[in-house]
Order: structure tokens, then C-alpha cells, then sequence
């Protein structure tokens, strides 16, 4: 039986969802200030129903990296992603402010609370730098964002965040989209939808499907660049400092993700960071021409305990799309 939940909607700043006296999710749709960490909305804090975080915000290591949220490390010469941008093998990572652009907060197209759900429908504009020659902050493409929380599930521990993005290339040419790997780095083909996980964290065990993934690194390390069309979820565990017990994030494909633009894999870390994100460009670089359009669909469930492969696919099995 799902639980209640209680939404505040701060206008202009953030969506607050708490459950059982529980803030679950905040999504923070004001950008943080420093323009170098790609200013865009994200979510976090996340926390399972037990109260216990699941999300980092701006560690140490990477200050661009703020919970759940949208972002394109490699765009037509642009970084979506903020931070540093990796400029090939010879120069590695450099500090170019220029390259780094943004999302803008647009408006809501719909805004419905249901007794035990959230869905918001959300516009925004992805910005390339001022600062670049010739581009002068130019609007480079237009998404449709749809976010909805739901399953709030006591019994089970659980709840989940269903977020989808439609996007669609107003530049006015060919929009390519890539990762660090594209680049020239290997396995580190992270772009899309990317969670960091809490600093205690690192080091947790990851999953997968049929046999793969393992404990602690080794198990990131065997999903790491696995196809979504062998692997279409991924389990990450960790244990909490402060309080005894672990926490379980499920990070799945919907089952339309197959036939997108763009074949995905998996970036997975544990250490020296815990990362997961569905990478939509891990190994090649793909196009999007004028006026076309892209859309993926994702699920992330937030659950109290250490979770097992039978317990990640029951749950997908009996929580349908």
C-alpha cells in the first residue's frame, strides 16, 4: 500500500517532497551561482524513508556534482556537465570557463499532486557560453523534462522517481553529442542522467543483471560500458557512517529507451567516487540535426537495506511502466 505525500513548492527555488515526516526528494530548479559548474536544476537531497541520505552535493572532488541531474559532458565543443572539460589525451582536463554552458529554467506545463504522487512537466533551454566566439549565449536546444515521484511503498522501504527528457535541436545545425571517451579517454564515457552518491558511498557493491557485476569495485568495474540492452539496470549499495545499515539505489531503462537515437551504456563507479549514469554517447559520438528531437524515459528507486538481484528484479517485475 503506498503513503501519502506532502509537496512544497517554493516558486521560483525548489519542489520539496516529504513522506512520513521524511523530506524524500528536493528538486532545486534555481541554479546554484558559479557558472563553471554548468548551472542547471538537479535533485538533492534524495533519502530513502528511513530518513538516510543518498545523495552527494558539490564534494570536494568535484564541486559540479549535485545529486541527480541532466547533463551533456561533451556538446558540439560545449560542457554540460561543468567543471573541467577534457580536451583530448595531449592536454587532458583544463579550466575553460567558455566551454561551459547552462540550463535554463523555463516554466512548468503541468504541475499535478496527487495523494500518493508528484508529476511536473518542466521546459528549459540549454545555453550555450556567452563567452564563445560566435555564440553569444546561444539557444541551442529546447527539452521537455517530466519528473514524477511515486510507489511510496513503507512496507517495502521504498519509493520512485520516474525522469524523462525530450530534446530537441533549435540551433539551427547539427547538434553531436559525446563523453570524455569519445575524446579519447578510455572508459570514462560519462554523459546523461548522472547521480553521485554520498562521500560514505565509495566503495559500495554493484549489480546487475544476470550474473554481472559483483562486490565494491569489482562490480563496477564489470558493468562498467556494458550496453543497457544487456544490462537495462544497474543496483548500487552502499553503507551509511552515523547510522547502521545500508541503502539501495535501482537505476533502470524504461523499455522505449531501446529504440532511441542512440544505442546507451553503463557508467559505473564505486571507486574513487560512487557515480552511476545511463550514458546515451559511452563510445561514440551521435548526431542530432536541426529540428529533430530525442527522448529517454529512466527509473531510479530509492529503497532502506542492501538489496540482491532477486530483490532489483522483483521489484522491476512487479512495478510496471
Amino acid at each position: 500500500m503506498t503513503q501519502r505525500i506532502t509537496v512544497t513548492h517554493t516558486h521560483g527555488e525548489r519542489i520539496s517532497v516529504a513522506s512520513g515526516g521524511v523530506e524524500l526528494m528536493a528538486y532545486v530548479y534555481r541554479p546554484d551561482p558559479e557558472a563553471f559548474e554548468a548551472r542547471k536544476p538537479y535533485a538533492h537531497p534524495l533519502r530513502t524513508l528511513a530518513g538516510n541520505p543518498v545523495s552527494g552535493y558539490r564534494p570536494s572532488d568535484h564541486r559540479w556534482h549535485k545529486g541527480l541531474q541532466m547533463t551533456s559532458s561533451h556538446l558540439s565543443g560545449q560542457n554540460f556537465w561543468g567543471g573541467n572539460s577534457y580536451l583530448g589525451p595531449e592536454q587532458g582536463y583544463q579550466h575553460v570557463e567558455e566551454r561551459v554552458g547552462s540550463m535554463r529554467h523555463d516554466g512548468f506545463e503541468e504541475f499535478t499532486v496527487a495523494d500518493d504522487r508528484l508529476r511536473f512537466v518542466e521546459t528549459l533551454t540549454w545555453v550555450a557560453n556567452p563567452s564563445v566566439q560566435h555564440s553569444g549565449g546561444q539557444e541551442w536546444a529546447r527539452e521537455v523534462r517530466t519528473i514524477e515521484l511515486h510507489s511510496v511503498e513503507p512496507e517495502a522501504g521504498t519509493w520512485a522517481l520516474d525522469w524523462s527528457i525530450r530534446l530537441t535541436n533549435i540551433r539551427g545545425e547539427a547538434l553531436h553529442f559525446g563523453s570524455p571517451t569519445t575524446a579519447g579517454r578510455e572508459m570514462a564515457g560519462y554523459t546523461g542522467l548522472n547521480w553521485r552518491g554520498p562521500r560514505d558511498f565509495t566503495g559500495g557493491d554493484v549489480i546487475g543483471p544476470d550474473g554481472r557485476g559483483g562486490e565494491g569495485e569489482k562490480g563496477a568495474s564489470d558493468l562498467m560500458g556494458t550496453p543497457a540492452a544487456e544490462a537495462p539496470w544497474v543496483a548500487f549499495t552502499g553503507e551509511h557512517d552515523g547510522v547502521d545499515g545500508h541503502s539501495t539505489l535501482l537505476f533502470a531503462h524504461a523499455p522505449e529507451n531501446a529504440d532511441s537515437i542512440h544505442a546507451s551504456h553503463w557508467f559505473v563507479r564505486s571507486e574513487p567516487i560512487p557515480s552511476v549514469a545511463p550514458s546515451w554517447a559511452f563510445f561514440e559520438e551521435f548526431e542530432l540535426p536541426p529540428g529533430e528531437s530525442f527522448g529517454y524515459r529512466y527509473r531510479v528507486v530509492v529503497a532502506d537495506g542492501a538489496w540482491d538481484r532477486a530483490r532489483a528484479e522483483g521489484y522491476l517485475e512487479n512495478h510496471g511502466w
